[in-house]
This record gives C-alpha cells, sequence and structure tokens, in this order.
C-alpha cells in the first residue's frame, strides 16, 4: 500500500560479553549497509570512530563476503571489500534468521552478531528507525576489547582497574543506558563527515 513501508527488524548482540549487551533496532528495508553501520553505532552508543566490517554470505552464492569501506591496497589474493554504501541490505538479509557478523574497532575487535529477526511494513506516518529493546551499555572505546572489558574494567579488584577508569574518562557503569538515550544520526549527513569534510 502506498500509505506503507518495509521495515526490518534487527537484533544485535556484542559477542563475548556476559551478563550481554545487545540492542533491537527496526529499520527502513530500503537501507544500505552503510545505513546499517550508522544505526548500529548510534543504538550500541559507540563513536563511530574506527574501522568496521561486515562478513555475510551471500544468499546467490553462498560466498561470505565483505562489506565495509574497500581498502584501496588490498593484496591480489584477497576478495574485495564491497563499498557498503552502494549495497542495499535487502540483497543480502531476505528472510528472518540471516545473519551476519560485524566488526567495530579492528584493534579492540568488538564483534556483533546481527539477525534479522521480521520483514515487516509499517506506516509511513512511524517512526522508520526506532531502538525497540536493549540491554546494557557497550563497553568504553580503545578499553582493549573484551579482554580489557571482562578482566579489568568489570572487576573493581583488578589492580589496573582505576588506571582503567582513567584512561575511559573516569567513570563506567554497565547499566547506565536506556532505548530514550538513542539518538540515530541521518546516515548521509554521516557519509559525508567521513568521506568529504
Amino acid at each position: 500500500m502506498k500509505n506503507e513501508i518495509t521495515a526490518y527488524r534487527f537484533h544485535i548482540e556484542l559477542e563475548g560479553i556476559r551478563p550481554p549487551v545487545w540492542r533491537r533496532i527496526r529499520v527502513p528495508g530500503d537501507y544500505s549497509f552503510w545505513d546499517l553501520h550508522v544505526a548500529i553505532q548510534d543504538a550500541m552508543g559507540w563513536l563511530d570512530c574506527h574501522l568496521h566490517l561486515f562478513e555475510i554470505r551471500n544468499p546467490q552464492t553462498g560466498e561470505l563476503e565483505e562489506i565495509g569501506i574497500p581498502d584501496d591496497e588490498q593484496f591480489l589474493d584477497e576478495s574485495p571489500c564491497l563499498a557498503g554504501w552502494e549495497v542495499p541490505i535487502a540483497d543480502y538479509f531476505i528472510k528472518g534468521g540471516d545473519t551476519a557478523s560485524y566488526t567495530y574497532d579492528f584493534g579492540d575487535d568488538w564483534r556483533h552478531t546481527v539477525v534479522l529477526e521480521e520483514v515487516d511494513t509499517i506506516r509511513k506516518s512511524e517512526r522508520p528507525i526506532v531502538c525497540l529493546g536493549r540491554e546494557r551499555r557497550c563497553p568504553p572505546e580503545d578499553c582493549g576489547g573484551n579482554h580489557g572489558y571482562a578482566e579489568i574494567l568489570a572487576d573493581e579488584t583488578h589492580c589496573e582497574h582505576e588506571a582503567m577508569l582513567l584512561w575511559v574518562a573516569g567513570a563506567y557503569d554497565a547499566q547506565a543506558f536506556s532505548s530514550s538515550d538513542v539518538k540515530f544520526d541521518d546516515p548521509k549527513k554521516r557519509w559525508r563527515y567521513a568521506f568529504l569534510d
């Protein structure tokens, strides 16, 4: 119907963190992988100041493909990384249960499991992008990945705990997060900022 648009509902969970850190978001069906990247960054609470990469099976070939920011200096034997802003999510996420891996910050290596829960339609009058659910705040940027977070930051008795708190600006409360904290940025504006400004 002309008063409706297609919407995708995703569940995103940060791998290797217990208790779990996850978000449930709804995005427009015409999103690209770049747009989905921006939505994941905003929903999780990351600062989008590191590289990212999606790994997902091509539904036509079954081959694992990489989608993100292409590297002009890739090795000859490497498969090309597809430009996320040129690839629609609808080409890869076909039905509920389709899954991708999303990695943010190749140093800390924050890996997320991205699962398409449902393809649905919503009224054009509804907000097309929204955080529908969440659990816990994401770890601070540059805290050392799963090891730094789990073994140092989350353990107040660890000998490096105080030093890590200073490194991440002095305070961190894993519970201090709500869906109302999520503000979604315009993906096109973020792209212009990243590549043109």
